[in-house]
């Protein structure tokens, strides 16, 4: 009896299926571009953090020693400056007003403030107690929102205010930008973040982080 082959059936080599391999490489595909969506998610959070941070740490750089900046040469803290006495003490407006004039200048203010700057530059760029850095910024930010009291249309002597937003400033910016690169985890790119989660005392106070 004679043996047939198959006419599908020929031996030697075959290509493979291209259909068979774009279904086998869909998930790959899809894997591939989460993993590229989540790199740049981290970098793009990173840069943030980092410009953030350098704000900060700008801020109370040219406070302390007086680059001619936002603070005029000879009138930083070491030169016995006060980084809070022109700024609280021009408050006019705001249901803090008297409030802010009292503390303008007091040495515990100034200490505060100039910590808080640090405190939060240096953990933003180094990217570790981004949680802490959050609160304490927000607290900041909001302090400040106060003082400039972006709502009103006027000063208390009448003049315009010229306020270009009763609700939201820069100030409001910072305090949200702040909380994103917190619950993001944003310090774990770029920055300290996973090696500063793993240390003993830190797991153990989640609030740390």
């Amino acid at each position: 009896m004679a043996v047939h082959e198959h006419p599908h059936r020929r031996p030697g080599f075959h290509l493979p299926s291209l259909r068979r391999n774009r279904t086998a490489s869909a998930p790959e595909s899809a894997v591939s571009a989460r993993t590229d969506t989540h790199v740049a998610r981290g970098y793009a959070l990173a840069s943030l953090r980092l410009l953030t941070g350098f704000a900060f740490l700008w801020a109370f750089l040219d406070k302390t020693f007086g680059f001619g900046y936002a603070t005029p040469s000879g009138k930083g803290w070491v030169d016995g400056g006060s980084p809070t006495k022109g700024f609280l003490s021009n408050v006019a407006v705001g249901p803090m007003e008297s409030t802010f004039h009292s503390w303008a200048g007091d040495p515990w203010v100034n200490w505060l403030f100039m910590l808080g700057l640090l405190g939060i530059g240096v953990a933003l760029v180094a990217g570790v107690a981004l949680r802490f850095a959050a609160v304490a910024g927000t607290l900041m930010m909001a302090l400040m929102w106060i003082a400039e009291w972006p709502p009103a249309k006027h000063l208390s002597d009448g003049s315009p205010s010229m306020s270009t937003n009763p609700f939201v400033d820069y100030h409001v910016v910072y305090a949200v930008a702040l909380i994103v690169l917190a619950v993001t985890s944003a310090g774990h790119t770029l920055g300290l973040g996973r090696a500063w989660a793993k240390l003993p005392f830190v797991r153990s106070n989640g609030w740390l982080r």
